[in-house]
């Protein structure tokens, strides 16, 4: 099974809204955060899931990249 690409639209599409599943990319990696009470609705501190979150995650995180080992990465992220 070949590991699933994911563009701008097609992350777009699991934003965690209407029974969708809640994914975020960082660094090329895309994680699922669903099940994170923190990212219920597809919201943590104002960002929204389904959009790439490199800068977000570096530069305005308090936890930085570290909170990301243990999610499942579900794809890879490619603009």
């Amino acid at each position: 099974m070949s590991e699933k690409v994911f563009n701008q639209v097609e992350l777009a599409k699991y934003n965690g809204q209407n029974g969708q599943p809640a994914y975020v990319a960082v660094d090329g990696s895309v994680y699922d955060v669903t099940g994170v009470a923190a990212w219920a609705g597809g919201k943590h501190h104002g960002n929204l899931a389904g959009q790439e979150l490199t800068s977000v995650i570096d530069g305005q995180s308090p936890h930085g990249r570290k909170v990301l080992k243990g999610l499942p990465v579900v794809g890879t992220y490619a603009d």
